[in-house]
């Protein structure tokens, strides 16, 4: 029997060749973006699970008050990690590491920048890494060992084995590899290919409760609680830590910390789980949108398949039998859909990966790949062929023989709703696109407080440390140069803070925590930064190594009249505020601007030289920097990045969420004015008999294009009036996460209902135009 289902199928999807392919296609670009969507939801969720146990691990954040603000964050103070380990029993092992570094790793004549970290003695405890050789329990105790990752053993030592063997870190100090571990996959959280003992670098401002300045990871013991063991941290901490400096701990799972990474009065409350739900949303929708084009088109080909099923009714065929076949030809659909959409995804996927930044790859043998295939197959195939299949089948034969086959309000209606429900959708997509591209515009136009255009920096490493003045004059010789400083942090996003800045009137109950970097002279003026008073770092003043520079913010949070000569308490002891600068951007547009306070110093806290081009003169300078940075520093590569590149990465994820629902908006109108076009077609062959009377009564072929394009008018203006305040409450709430974002404007949502309503016009004037061409002797000469 089924075999006869599907040989009938078959048969009728070659009849209707153009209506299949048709059908197929929309399905295949719905299911080729819900799978594309499904392979990036995978990865994201899959973030950490490498670690055995992920559950027992947690990451200590750090929860401060400022002026009734709380504040969470990364960044502990060191001696927390200490206070942890010896008072609560909850936490089986404890480590705390720095933030990433890149150091030229040297074996040989073989040299290359690696990525790595520096992290305590339990850093394999918490992080239950696979190791290939050595022991994981010693292999970063001793002050001269090094653990590497697989890659990096064999890329300098090939296939033997790498332990023991010796290797250059930094151009300064010889480490022996003392363990091997498993290469750490991309999407986990903790990234690295060496590790060395936090000691070696450790200073005495590491050791200081006012800075923050390290991640620190615990792993609870199997049976504790979490919520017990945070709470006794919080004890603990509190307990021991000076009574000004009011910062307390929050444990957040391994598990969690990708994906809920921003928090709310203390709690977690969003981040890319955001992203995840409204991709998953939008993947459905999609594919629901491909559905309903396949029942609108269906319907719009349900005359001519009438007085088939008519003639099957008549020779006897039940309605189950009628059902089966329509369904069978919408799941024999689906399933060519299916195919077509893996090869879509297959040809799209290095694209796609180019876009999200990610390294997803399509596994043929993975069972969950298939399983969840057939099971797009089977639900798409019922979904789009449920209504078209329950509808032809419960025609009544006579009527359709006797050609009174005439279409009910409810089922006009139901195709109606689904147009709406489309171009809803895609109404909601386009606000989406509009609203999310004119904020990053102004991410990446808006004024900063500094210029960020023309800068360029060097990492400063190496002999460059040591020599760090005389270079930099050097650097300033070249005439396509306008003026260089150095810095402890990247200008736009300086993360580094500290509860240290004390001063004559503070008040006592006032939790103070101030963003902070060390910087080179000539820092302001190299970042093109307003001075408000006073002025910047200068070599002509040598007592400026004791002073200090701060932002309107600080000026603000110290209730201070005219700070400059006045005295303030910080890293290098008791100095004079020299200058105060214009408030501008320390991070991202997510969060509001910090008080600030500069610290001059050279030596190993500086991380980068900032170096301001001439406008036009951007490649002479660097071709100068080049050479002058090797001529200081032989046996380092020589490497160079943008600032106004970097300032870009901090808004990857929202660039990424751009591009993305640009490209789902433009498919979702797309398949929309598929579904649009099979409702025309059937509109026009409903009226063909009206066109062809109100033609011979005289009407032209504007007013007829008229007629059957105004119904559709009036369905997207249907849309775009459901659509639009649902847009508005989500993009909203999502502008809401941006502490400086655009105002929402009725201009976004007329330009999206303009946008909406051309493509519906142009895509329904193909068939009213032809319907208004038609000899209206043809459509009448049944009469």
């Amino acid at each position: 029997m089924f075999k006869n289902y599907f040989k009938i199928a078959i048969r009728s999807l070659l009849k209707n060749k153009l209506f299949s392919f048709i059908n197929i296609f929309g399905l295949a670009l719905g299911m080729s973006c819900s799978m594309l969507i499904w392979l990036w939801v995978r990865d994201e969720i899959s973030y950490n699970s490498f670690y055995p146990d992920l559950e027992q691990i947690y990451l200590v954040r750090s929860g401060s008050d400022w002026k009734g603000e709380k504040i969470v964050g990364e960044a502990t103070p060191g001696p927390w990690s200490e206070a942890i380990q010896k008072e609560v029993p909850e936490v089986a092992a404890l480590t705390k590491i720095t933030w990433n570094r890149d150091l030229l790793v040297r074996v040989g004549e073989k040299s290359t920048k690696e990525n790595g970290l520096y992290a305590t003695q339990d850093f394999f405890k918490v992080f239950q890494t696979p190791f290939l050789e050595g022991n994981a329990k010693t292999a970063i105790e001793q002050p001269t060992s090094i653990a590497i990752s697989r890659k990096l053993a064999e890329k300098y030592f090939g296939k033997t084995n790498a332990v023991g063997k010796t290797l250059k870190l930094d151009n300064s100090t010889d480490y022996t590899v003392s363990a091997v571990f498993e290469n750490i996959p991309q999407n986990a959280s903790v990234q690295l290919d060496w590790i060395i003992n936090f000691k070696v670098q450790e200073q005495d401002w590491m050791k200081t409760w006012g800075n923050f300045g390290f991640k620190t990871f615990v792993r609870l013991n199997p049976q504790a609680d979490p919520a017990h063991a945070d709470a006794i941290i919080k004890k603990v901490i509190k307990k021991n830590t000076p009574p000004q400096f009011a910062s307390f701990p929050i444990l957040q799972g391994l598990k969690d910390l990708y994906l809920h990474g921003e928090y709310e009065n203390l709690k977690p409350s969003g981040g890319r789980i955001e992203y995840v739900r409204v991709f998953s949303i939008v993947a459905i929708f999609i594919l629901l949108i491909a559905c309903v084009n396949f029942m609108n088109l269906s319907t719009a080909r349900s005359v001519k398949r009438a007085k088939e099923v008519g003639v099957r009714k008549v020779v006897g065929a039940e309605r189950k039998f009628l059902v089966m076949q329509f369904l069978g030809e919408s799941l024999i659909v689906s399933g060519l859909a299916a195919l077509l959409a893996m090869v879509f995804v297959i040809s799209l996927l290095p694209a796609f990966n180019e876009v999200v930044q990610k390294q997803i790859s399509l596994k043929v043998l993975d069972p969950i790949l298939w399983l969840s295939i057939i099971s797009l197959v089977l639900i798409t195939g019922m979904v789009a062929g449920s209504y078209p299949a329950l509808y032809l089948s419960s025609l009544q034969p006579i009527r359709i023989l006797k050609g009174r086959l005439t279409f009910t309000n409810k089922g006009a209606f139901l195709r109606k709703g689904l147009v709406v429900f489309q171009f809803g959708l895609s109404i909601f997509l386009i606000i989406g696109m509009l609203v999310i591209g004119r904020q990053m515009k102004y991410i990446q136009t808006k004024r900063l407080g500094l210029n960020k255009e023309n800068v360029l920096y060097i990492t400063l490493e190496g002999n460059l440390n040591n020599k760090l003045e005389v270079f930099r004059q050097e650097i300033l010789n070249s005439p396509f140069i306008a003026s260089a400083t150095t810095t402890g942090s990247m200008p736009t996003n300086i993360q580094g803070n500290s509860g240290d800045l004390d001063w004559d009137g503070r008040d006592k109950d006032l939790v103070n925590t101030v963003s902070a970097t060390f910087v080179g002279y000539d820092f302001a003026k190299t970042m093109n930064i307003e001075m408000l008073d006073g002025r910047d770092f200068s070599k002509d003043f040598a007592a400026d190594t004791a002073n200090y520079i701060v932002n309107e913010a600080a000026v603000k949070m110290m209730k201070m009249k005219d700070p400059v000569g006045k005295q303030v308490k910080f890293w290098m002891g008791k100095g004079t505020i020299v200058g105060v600068m214009k408030d501008f951007h320390l991070s991202s547009f997510h969060q509001a601007i910090q008080p600030l306070i500069l610290v001059n110093y050279k030596g190993l806290n500086t991380e980068y030289m900032m170096i301001r081009t001439k406008p036009g003169k951007t490649k002479e300078a660097i071709a100068y920097v080049e050479k002058t940075t090797r001529s200081f520093n032989p046996d380092y590569p020589f490497s160079y990045h943008f600032l106004d590149e970097d300032y870009d990465k901090m808004y990857r994820s929202e660039m990424i969420v751009n591009t993305l629902i640009k490209y789902f908006g433009i498919l979702a109108i797309v398949i929309s004015c598929l579904g649009l076009l099979g409702l025309a077609a059937f509109t026009a062959e409903q009226r063909t008999k009206e066109i062809g009377i109100r033609k011979v009564l005289g009407a032209n072929v504007a007013s007829v294009i008229a007629l059957l394009s105004k119904d559709f008018i009036k369905l997207i203006l249907v849309s775009i009036i459901l659509a639009s305040p649902l847009a508005w409450y989500v993009m909203d709430k999502w502008l809401q996460d941006f502490v400086y974002h655009i105002d929402l404007s009725w201009g976004i949502f007329t330009l999206a209902g303009g946008i909406a309503i051309s493509v519906a016009l142009f895509t329904v004037s193909f068939q009213s135009i032809k319907a208004a061409l038609m000899n209206p002797v043809k459509s009448l000469k049944s009469e």
